[in-house]
């Protein structure tokens, strides 16, 4: 019988080359049979850190030769692995979770493969920023990953105010330690958008919280919570508002938080004026 040419050949004949391959996020089962078939078939696995990469390969029954690739030992490793890819190896890139080179390293030794000759091949899988952006409840025709924002306010504030024009779904990874003030700052600049904190996707305690920015930062759930988050913030309009939409967001708005806070909140949303939005707002209340 002939071999079904859209199955993919057996890990004994895998061809030369640098494997990207992506790995669970939490739930270890979240992990492809073509993956499994690379990892095992691979000559060399580099990874984050070994004792994570060794307990995914445990749980699978793998046995396959680790080494150490993440930013620290990555400019010492490159030449080492890149003779390997010369020489004909197969060598399997993994980060601790979801898929390499999203916020993880490696983008330097995929650059480096590629201008050698060596072929590289994507393995895809989980992804812990597109498991969040389909539960958010978002937008996803147009997305933008930002990573992680910086640690500072100062710093959190400018990179946002770069951003508020952008008309897309705003991605973010965070530690839970800062999740609290990256929320404040983001309803500071991005004002009442629609957002989600999305945390320990695929594992035990998985949470996700929806809602506007304000309300997110209020809400004790986001106060240092554990675990891996990501924050989904909404596009900001791309056209004029409508007076009933106005009326709708200062309506939400009041009901959170005095009328000046209301005001700037709608104002910083819709690119309106706080003026004109805090006399709106003193008619809606009735004074």
């Amino acid at each position: 019988m002939a071999r079904d040419p859209t199955v993919s050949p057996p890990p004994n004949v895998l061809a030369p080359g640098l494997y990207l391959v992506a790995t669970p996020i939490g739930n270890l089962r979240d992990i492809t049979l073509r993956a499994l078939d690379i990892l095992g078939g691979a000559d060399i696995v580099l990874c984050e850190d070994t004792r994570v990469g060794g307990k995914l390969m445990a749980a699978h029954g793998l046995k396959v030769k680790l080494e150490r690739y993440d930013e620290h030992a990555a400019e010492r490793a490159r030449p080492k692995i890149l003779g390997r890819l010369a020489g004909g190896e197969k060598v399997a890139l993994i980060s601790d979770a979801g898929t390499p080179l999203i916020s993880d390293p490696g983008y330097r030794l995929v650059r480096a493969a590629v201008a050698q000759g060596s072929s590289v091949f994507p393995v895809p899988g989980a992804s812990a920023l597109l498991a969040g952006l389909t539960v958010a409840g978002l937008p996803t025709d147009r997305f933008l990953f930002v990573g992680f924002p910086p640690p500072k306010s100062v710093g959190r504030r400018a990179l946002f105010a770069e951003l508020a024009p952008i008309r897309a779904t705003l991605i973010f990874y965070e530690g839970g330690s800062r999740l609290k003030d990256s929320l404040i700052d983001m309803a500071d600049v991005f004002g009442a958008r629609e957002a989600a904190v999305a945390r320990e996707l695929t594992k035990l305690h998985e949470t996700v919280i929806r809602g506007p920015l304000p309300v997110l930062a209020a809400d004790h759930r986001c106060d240092s919570p554990k675990g891996e988050i990501v924050i989904l913030v909404a596009p900001g309009i791309d056209r004029a508002a409508t007076a009933d939409e106005v009326d709708a967001a200062l309506v939400e708005a009041l009901a959170r938080g005095p009328t000046a806070t209301a005001a700037s909140e709608v104002a910083k949303a819709l690119g309106l004026s706080r003026r004109d939005l805090y006399a709106r707002a003193l008619a809606l209340r009735g004074e």
